[in-house]
């Protein structure tokens, strides 16, 4: 439990910043900032794909530099930096434009101010990809995976993480929402702040009790130079039997007790054939000597770049997940706006907190996973956990369409009521609560496309590929919201030509933002599609295991060191 507390409290923080910021900021650029509709859509929705898009130098930084525990560290500050810059923009009245006139007439934010937020930004973005690159990690390089006990201790360490990710996601779509609309940004920023540099000093002081295991090298590395020695060789022939591709020596690791230990190496396989160029021995004494062994890729490691290509088509097809999950954070937030927030006479909902219905769909679908879905799946499809991960993401995607159509609907809805009922204020008098099925829906896809991601990313890639399959995992996070800015841009652009409003204007009641939904979802079909035939002719990594062929199969050799011979 103790390193429960040391460990995942910056993980807490981290939720509690990125989606405390993340869910609100929309409404504190169009309310504070005086900003449209579309740029401050794509404002947040860069911000969270950076954040996301940074876990991949994070975990090069950690793999080949710093170590896990000096990059949670450094880029934990990095993070407090950056909110603590934010804080203080909230709170100067010259780092922000002033308040509308009583004419209605808003002055928009100058370069000066949007490069200050921009700074702040970027430098919690940075922060955030830092650290949650490495605190999984380092939390399973404190258990043995070799003790039973260990492991099953490891177990209970990820039910806790996991824990404390959805405490710091609750938090921040209520407590921290509310204060940031009740009391002012100045107190919903500078308690992250606070809260971050607290998590940092408890994290400091677990040191003492904390494992530290040697840098073992990037796996970027060894793709890159896989690939960039296949290019280089690329006008050479490949020898006809494979076996005469470089094959490297079995250095298994030794240490001072007797211990046995498993060597695992990948047999030739037919595809991606291109990348077998790499393994090519040349005329090189230094290769032949052994003097260059450690700069030519051995025919192991061009097979484990072949696995994480072979899964790139199912990373493809993911992104469009969370391009629609991106709206949950930006439009649907602004829709919020717009209509009666209030649950009886006094109390109104702040339009961020309906992120409150998504991390509650999250929490209610995994146990009904779990002990309802599982169970029956595992009677029809005879596998001990029911649906394999790829069908797993597939729900996932399905829901994502159905969310798109309950957006679209909902915003024919309001626009109804609005044209019926106009006002100057752009209130429209239909309750909010119209929008929760398309924040639950997507919510019940995540806790589907989320979970078997993670599981097929880490179970498909090779033993020592981990942290590169898990950074690929965290980067169709961030394509997603990249891709929906680039949507929002562009139809922007398109629809809002020769004086007419277009789908997203600034006035929500005068667009069409119910087309960008229905594109949204005519694209998450056709993505589907695209989806099921990659995942239709993936073959698994335990299906290529188990087979005995010749041309794929993965073999473990044991061997027993003790000591000097």
């Amino acid at each position: 439990m103790a390193l429960v507390v040391f460990e995942t409290g910056v993980e807490l923080t981290e939720r509690l910043t990125t989606l405390g910021i993340g869910v609100n900021l929309v409404t504190y650029l169009t309310g504070v900032m005086h900003l449209g509709n579309a740029e401050s859509a794509n404002i947040v929705t860069n911000f969270m794909g950076t954040s996301f898009m940074l876990c991949l130098f994070g975990g090069f930084v950690a793999d080949t530099f710093l170590g896990r525990y000096l990059t949670i560290a450094i880029f934990t500050t990095v993070q407090a930096m950056g909110v603590t810059i934010l804080t203080i923009s909230t709170i100067v009245p010259s780092l922000r434009p002033p308040p509308c006139s009583p004419d209605g007439t808003c002055l928009e934010a100058s370069g000066k101010q949007l490069s200050l937020l921009y700074v702040a930004l970027y430098l919690t973005a940075l922060g955030t990809g830092g650290l949650k690159s490495s605190v999984s990690g380092f939390g399973t390089d404190q258990f043995d995976e070799s003790s039973p006990t260990e492991k099953s201790k490891m177990i209970s360490f990820f039910s806790w993480f996991f824990f404390f990710i959805s405490i710091g996601s609750l938090a921040a779509v209520t407590v921290l929402v509310y204060v940031q609309d009740n009391f002012g940004r100045k107190w919903g920023y500078g308690v992250c702040a606070c809260a971050i540099l607290g998590a940092l000093l408890l994290f400091v002081s677990g040191t003492r009790i904390y494992r530290f295991k040697k840098l073992a090298g990037s796996p970027i590395t060894q793709v890159a130079r896989v690939i960039a020695t296949a290019w280089t060789n690329r006008n050479r022939d490949l020898p006809s039997d494979p076996s005469l591709l470089y094959q490297g020596e079995l250095e298994p690791e030794t240490d001072d007790t007797c211990k046995r230990r498993t060597v695992t190496t990948l047999s030739h396989s037919k595809q991606f054939r291109f990348l077998d160029k790499a393994a090519i021995v040349v005329d090189n004494p230094d290769v032949e000597t052994g003097k260059g062994r450690k700069n030519l890729p051995t025919l192991t490691q061009v097979e484990e770049v072949k696995m994480i290509v072979s899964m790139m088509p199912i990373w493809a097809t993911t992104i469009m997940f969370w391009t629609v999950y991106a709206q949950m954070t930006t439009l649907s937030v602004q829709q919020a706006t717009t209509m009666d927030r209030h649950v009886g006479k006094s109390f109104e909902i702040p339009p961020a907190s309906l992120t409150v219905f998504f991390v509650g769909s999250i929490l209610l679908t995994v146990p009904i996973y779990d002990r309802i879905v599982v169970p029956v799946a595992r009677r029809i499809t005879g596998r001990k956990e029911g649906m394999t991960t790829l069908q797993r993401i597939s729900v996932g995607l399905v829901l994502s369409v159905f969310a798109m159509v309950a957006a679209a609907l909902a915003e024919i809805k309001r626009l109804k009521v609005a044209h019926a009922n106009p006002n100057p204020d752009g209130l429209v008098p239909l309750s909010v609560f119209w929008l929760v099925p398309q924040f639950f829906l997507v919510g019940a896809g995540e806790a589907f496309t989320y979970i078997g991601q993670l599981d097929f990313f880490l179970r498909e890639c090779p033993n020592g590929m981990k942290t590169i399959s898990t950074g690929l995992f965290l980067t169709t996070l961030s394509l997603g919201f990249f891709v929906s800015s680039a949507l929002v841009a562009i139809v922007a652009k398109i629809t809002s030509g020769d004086g007419t409003s277009g789908w997203i204007p600034d006035d929500l009641s005068k667009g069409k933002l119910y087309n960008f939904y229905w594109l949204l979802a005519a694209l998450s079909v056709l993505n589907l599609a695209l989806y099921l035939f990659s995942a239709k002719g993936y073959v698994y990594k335990e299906q290529r295991v188990s087979t005995t062929s010749v041309d794929e199969e993965e073999s473990a050799i044991e061997m027993e060191t003790c000591g000097p011979a």
